[in-house]
């Protein structure tokens, strides 16, 4: 029976019986079941209010006789209904009365009673619900006790067993959270396993019992740092997500909780690919948790925190930007008094610094700290978090007297960090209050110079060891720190033991600090410092000389431009001119000297010091031969020019004599293979291209010529180094090639970038596809020759006539030319732009280097497998691309082309469209290309036979359309008019990838993918795709074609997915659409979890009749498998459907930007929904009641043979019903026919419950 009749029949019982009259306590209570579940499915309080009132007074009534049982029955009713309303509308006093009532229902249930379980298990709830309001503990351990004894009364094979684990488990986890004892957590884990075992797959509240699992064991991991604890979560809510679809309820705690664990097993073991899932599984959440749910602010929150670690993994700047714009929207939605509310700040301020430190913008500084003084004034004495703020707080002081040196900051950051350390000893970040107050006190000294500031940094540094055992992240860190203070007081006191400590200390950190880590150059740079103190105390030359390499090492890792790379070069220009003092074959040095004098001028006199030690080397290379002195000469003048810069007075005399040398070093080491001569020292080409690549970068930055001069120049001395056969010179003649494009682009040379495309094809020939350079410079090409197409410049082919060809076995030969019988007889070699018959396509692989190492391979294999690898490289060798496309006017014949690179020839007409194609091509990786317009010859009757014989042997080509295309093809890229992959997906093959095919169905469509000549062929091109054989009537329209298409599928396959599609409905009939373009992936409806057993009345739990559920199932499933098949008939589609009858409808609102209206619609057996459309429901439509919503069915949906009903088969079947589907919204017409209308948004219904499942019929309706 419908709800609201139901509800009319008992409105009239209760009249039946006004008060006084005997019966009046059940009508009551009737009528109040039958409105609480009104409320459950249609959300209207109203009806729980009044559910309310006619319970209370059923509880006035004096009893009848002694039936305490009713009475129970109707306490815990109201108790339920007050719980229900204290959640909706969160008034305290509901919850209490409501506790008061489950008292007074348990007291009516004693040890025996049947119902007295779920008094135990609700009035258990109701106290946790409270303890989560208010915290009073009496009320959780009340709950556990209650909850305890439920459980005992609901032994193993209870239906409702897995219930009470669950909510005991969660009593558990409150309290944990509240007291901390991890015995709590650890009987909140075994509960929550127990439950999750009593609740299998299609079990409906499995997903909950996976969330709540995988979040204890995420607690005891914090609490433990047991890596399987975290792993198993993940695990757990892997499972949780594969269960719900898009759009469930929980899926988006799934989500958050996942991007949870995800991030804190990337803190622990530093996988990026952890971190990157946790901000796809963020940005997801947030999806689900829109701006008007509860949680919007923590999915902001917790995105932002993952995004901000990313930037302190990858220093992408905009996962800052980004994490700073959420951080601002979370604090939006945290206004004074939110308990959250310091936690976006602190988040905020933390990531304004690292902006600063990033960007140096003074602002986002100041931000910071005006950041972080709110959020420490929220954070007041006692507060967990006060530590953090002070901390961190103190940090941006110092950070902001680092950048204005006031003394008022450094002075309140040693006062704010020595109040953190008032707090007890053992807190996670007393390690970093220590740390951070010994580099204020140690910038203090450096600015007054008390000796006590520096003794007390360093007895700190030493307690920051103590709390950073071997094996913390940070101890390098710390043992740098201690000894940089050491070495400063051994300058101040020349104490021999804190310079030897300070020593140890640096060689220790350079053991746990990685190669090429920021804090590695400046371990170097501060063990050299050291070396060269106990040298200049001690006079150990192999201190010298050690503090000279750890110099040279440090100069490796601090490229050209970084801001330390000047000090390290003053240093070491200081340190050679002590070692060059030594040697008594050195004359005097003059400007060598001046480093002895002050700092600030001994800077300026650096590049004079290194430019007059170059030349005295030279003199000496001259004298006594030794390369050494050369290879040193030209590294010392390459710092000099590094340091004068382009511009410089002094800079054409530094690059004349770098030449000079260079000259001379390549004279020596055409020969050194001969005469025996040290190899060449890799720093000295070393040095040469990291000046080289740090004026191309200043060049790029700063757009000035000279430097790219400088570059280019640098460029040619380093390939002078790295002849053929050097590993490196491929990389060499990129660099080169990218810095002469460069020069074009500013002033547009010819020969410029013909050298630049010549050196990149030669650096292509000396690799192989796969290594790591290979798509780089595969990409560079591309881009040089379409700048030599775009510019029209005249350039001269390339003489390929030298290409030398190489005695390799027959066999190779073979497996080419038999290759090549199956393809097209001519390609475009998309390197070069040269139309090649299967001769010179031969002639390139056999002159490749992929040929070179298919005959190493050959040569190291076992010959059973040799001609299995030939094959299989020629084939790769070989790979082509197609290009798929209309033909225009002045589409280039074979003719034109042959014998001529298309990319220098004239962009007119087709040939500019067939340049962008071979660019494109070459740019993916494809060596070959393939174009119907020049690779066939159309005047040889033969060759035009054999070239479509070999590209349209499968079958699927046999039809020429673009459809048949898309579907024969393996691999597809979309390419706009300008030559850009569409909608920037970078995919190797769109065919496979959702987001383009989504784009592709929402952006263009068929209809604009395939432009046909008339529009019916829209239709008429899937004819073949269905296998369907309907006469072409051109001059017919669009919408009646699809609409003859569609029916005839649906008469001939009974597939209602044909219905699945939003928009226009066509003329042709109700259920198609207009535009094939309204087929869109429409979106899985959501299922709903059902309520947990606290949120339904205590009959829900009354033994029903046996049998009776299984025998209406059964009748139920009978009918469905029986239903006939969906056809259509004088254009009357005969369509069977789940009919659900609209009872009540009613528009809600208009929005005013969209005039979209929105009705919420009540239909019985479904819960209310609401549908936006664009256009208004005509008011008759609405008041003739003869609207209903359909399920269009086909028994395919069911699960299979249903000849017993057992739990297992009924549960399947209550599941596939129960799930939320897409709705047809029907009126009915005269002649019992029916149209569809509101088709223009998606209508997705769901069913109530197991018992309106239970009662749904099949009709057959009539639908035009």
């Amino acid at each position: 029976m419908d709800l609201r009749n139901e509800i009319s029949l008992k409105r009239a019982d209760l009249k039946r019986f006004p008060p006084g009259k005997d019966g009046r306590f059940d009508a009551l209570t009737d009528l109040a079941d039958a409105l609480y579940n009104r409320f459950k499915q249609e959300g209207e309080i109203e009806d729980l209010n009044e559910a309310i009132t006619l319970l209370r007074e059923a509880l006035e009534l004096p009893p009848i006789g002694n039936d305490a049982d009713d009475r129970s029955l109707s306490l815990n009713n109201l108790a339920v209904c007050l719980s229900n309303r204290y959640e909706n509308q969160g008034a305290i006093d509901d919850l209490e009365e409501a506790i008061t009532l489950g008292r007074a229902a348990l007291e009516l249930c004693p040890p025996g009673h049947p119902d007295r379980c779920v008094s135990l298990h609700n009035l258990a709830c109701d106290l946790r619900t409270r303890f989560v309001k208010q915290t009073a503990i009496h009320d959780l351990e009340e709950a556990i006790e209650l909850l305890r004894a439920a459980l005992e009364l609901r032994p193993s094979g209870h239906p409702h067993r897995s219930s009470s684990l669950h909510q005991l488990a969660l009593c558990f986890s409150n309290k944990y959270d509240n007291q901390g004892a991890v015995a709590d957590l650890e009987e909140a884990v075994i509960l929550g396993r127990a439950a999750l075992e009593l609740r299998p797959l299609r079990h409906p509240d499995r997903i909950v019992s996976l969330n709540n699992l995988a979040h204890l064991l995420r607690r005891r991991f914090q609490k433990q740092s047991s890596m399987d604890d975290l792993d198993k979560a993940i695990e757990l809510l892997r499972a949780a997500l594969e269960l719900h679809p898009s759009g469930n309820l929980h899926r988006a705690f799934s989500f958050h909780e996942m991007a949870l664990c995800l991030s804190n097993r990337y803190d622990t073991q530093g996988v990026v690919g952890d971190l990157e899932e946790a901000v796809t599984l963020g940005r997801a959440a947030l999806e689900l948790h829109l701006p008007e749910h509860p949680d919007h602010g923590v999915s902001l929150h917790n995105l932002a925190c993952n995004l901000r670690r990313r930037f302190v993994k990858q220093a992408g700047i905009c996962d800052l930007e980004v994490a700073i714009k959420l951080y601002r929207a979370a604090l939006e939605l945290r206004p004074s008094g939110h308990p959250r509310r310091s936690s976006s700040l602190h988040q905020l301020a933390i990531c304004l610094s690292s902006r600063y430190d990033n960007q140096g913008v003074a602002a986002d500084l100041e931000e910071a700290i005006t950041l972080g003084r709110a959020a420490l004034e929220l954070r007041p004495l006692g507060h967990p978090d006060r530590l953090i703020s002070l901390n961190s707080l103190a940090h941006l002081l110092r950070r902001r007297f680092q950048k204005q040196a006031s003394m008022h900051d450094l002075d309140e950051a040693v006062e704010l960090l020595r109040a953190a350390l008032e707090r007890p000893s053992g807190n996670l970040h007393r390690a970093f209050s220590f740390h951070e107050l010994a580099l204020c006190l140690s910038t203090k000294y450096d600015n007054q110079g008390v000796a006590a500031d520096l003794d007390e940094a360093i007895m700190l540094g030493r307690v920051v060891l103590e709390l950073r055992p071997p094996g913390h992240p940070d101890r390098g860190v710390s043992l740098n720190n201690l000894a940089c203070n050491l070495r400063r007081r051994f300058q101040r006191q020349a104490t021999k033991d804190d310079l030897e400590e300070a020593i140890e200390l640096l060689r220790e950190t350079l053991k746990l600090c990685p190669s090429g880590h920021s804090c590695w150059s400046y371990s170097l740079h501060q063990l050299a410092l050291c070396l060269s103190n106990r040298y200049d105390n001690q006079g150990v030359v192999a201190d010298l000389e050690e503090a000279l390499s750890l110099r040279r090492a440090a100069l490796e890792i601090l490229p050209p431009g970084h801001p330390h790379r000047g000090v390290v070069l003053y240093n070491l220009a200081c340190v050679l001119w002590r070692k060059f003092q030594k040697q008594a074959d050195m004359p005097r040095l003059h400007r060598a000297n001046s480093l002895c004098r002050g700092r600030s001028q001994s800077l300026a006199d650096v590049p004079s010091s290194l430019f007059e030690l170059s030349l005295h080397l030279w003199d000496r290379f001259h004298k006594q031969a030794a390369l050494t002195d050369l290879d040193e000469a030209i590294c010392l003048t390459t710092y000099a020019l590094e340091l004068r810069l382009p511009g410089h007075p002094d800079y054409a005399v530094s690059l004349k004599h770098l030449a000079l040398f260079i000259g001379e070093r390549v004279q020596r080491l055409a020969h050194q293979s001969k005469s025996g001569e040290p190899v060449l020292r890799s720093c000295v080409v070393d040095n040469l291209g990291a000046l080289a690549n740090y004026f191309r970068d200043r060049s790029r930055n700063q757009h000035a010529i000279v430097d790219l001069e400088a570059a280019i120049t640098l460029y040619r001395y380093v390939l002078q180094f790295r002849p053929t056969g050097h590993p490196s010179r491929p990389s060499s003649l990129h660099d080169l090639a990218q810095s002469l494009a460069d020069r074009f682009r500013q002033q547009p040379v010819a020969a410029d970038l013909d050298e630049a495309i010549a050196l990149e094809q030669e650096a292509l020939q000396l690799l192989v596809p796969g290594d790591p350079d290979y798509d780089v410079a595969l990409r560079c090409l591309t881009a040089c020759i379409q700048l030599k197409i775009s510019s029209q410049v005249a350039t001269t082919p390339s003489d390929d006539s030298g290409v030398a060809l190489f005695d390799i076995r027959q066999a190779v030969r073979d497996v080419a030319f038999e290759t090549l019988k199956t393809m097209p007889t001519r390609l475009l070699h998309t390197h070069t732009g040269i139309l090649c018959n299967r001769d010179a396509q031969v002639s390139h692989f056999m002159s490749s280097q992929q040929y070179s190492q298919l005959l190493s391979s050959c040569a190291a294999c076992d010959p059973a497998q040799q001609m299995k690898l030939i094959r299989t490289n020629i084939s790769r060798y070989f790979q082509y691309v197609m290009f798929s496309h209309r033909w225009s006017t002045g589409e280039p014949s074979l003719r034109d082309v042959e014998g001529h690179p298309i990319y220098g020839m004239s962009t007119d007409g087709g040939l500019g469209k067939l340049q962008a194609f071979c660019l494109v091509a070459c740019e993916r990786g494809y060596l070959w290309a393939w174009s119907d317009t020049c690779c066939i010859d159309r005047d040889s009757s033969a060759e035009l036979q054999e070239a479509i014989g070999s590209m349209f042997a499968c079958e699927w080509f046999r039809r020429g359309w673009t459809l048949q295309e898309l579907l024969a093809s393996r691999n597809i890229l979309f390419y706009t008019q300008a030559w850009s992959l569409y909608k920037n997906v970078t995919s190797s093959n769109h065919k496979a990838d959702v987001a383009v095919l989504e784009e592709l169905e929402r952006a263009t469509g068929i209809e604009s993918r395939f432009l046909t000549n008339f529009s019916p062929d829209i239709a008429y091109s899937l004819f073949g795709i269905f296998n369907l054989h309907l006469p072409v009537l051109y001059g017919e329209s669009a919408e009646n074609a699809l609409g003859r298409l569609l029916s005839e599928i649906i008469s001939q396959s009974g597939d209602i997915s044909v219905l699945d599609w939003v928009g226009e409905a066509s003329s042709f009939h109700s259920c198609f659409p207009a535009y094939i373009t309204s087929y869109r992936m429409l979106p899985l409806p959501p299922p709903q979890p059902i309520a947990e057993e606290h949120a339904a009345m205590i009959h829900t739990e009354q033994p029903e009749q046996a049998g009776s559920s299984s025998t209406t199932l059964r009748m139920l499933y009978r009918s469905l498998a029986n239903s006939p098949p969906p056809r259509f008939l004088s254009h009357r589609l005969i369509l069977p459907c789940i009919a659900y009858r609209v009872t009540a409808i009613q528009r809600r609102r208009v929005n005013p930007s969209t005039r979209n209206y929105t009705y919420k619609i009540l239909a019985s057996g479904l819960r209310p929904l609401e549908v936006a459309l664009p256009s208004k429901l005509e008011d008759a439509t609405i008041s003739q009641g003869a609207l209903l919503l359909a399920r269009p069915w086909h028994s395919r949906h069911l699960l299979g043979p249903f000849t017993n009903v057992h739990a297992t088969t009924e549960e399947q079947l209550l599941f596939t019903l129960g799930r939320p589907f897409n709705a047809l919204l029907l009126t009915k017409l005269p002649q019992n026919e029916y149209l569809r209308i509101a088709s223009s948004n998606l209508i997705t219904a769901h069913p109530i419950d197991s018992a309106s499942i239970l009662q749904s019929r099949l009709k057959i309706f009539d639908i035009v």
